[in-house]
């Protein structure tokens, strides 16, 4: 059994219909055009966090004076 019930005869019957309606290439440009989509989607995600990541405040830096002892018993 596959997925719902459908076998494994089933499944293979599904997908040369699917290859009869639409053909080899327009399936073929299907699957480039879906896999730019994702790349673009991931890199718009990518560039919202660096930028939100710009506008945050800086980090404070803490300053050390090697010329003053510290604090504290040494």
């Amino acid at each position: 059994m596959g997925f719902g019930g459908i076998g494994f005869w089933q499944l293979l019957i599904i997908l040369i219909i699917i290859l009869l309606v639409f053909g080899t290439n327009r399936l073929r440009n299907l699957g480039t055009d879906l896999g730019e989509a994702i790349k673009g989607f991931r890199g718009a995600m990518n560039e919202g966090g660096e930028d939100k990541n710009k506008n945050s405040e800086p980090k404070l830096e803490k300053i050390i004076n090697h010329d003053e002892p510290p604090n504290g018993k040494v």
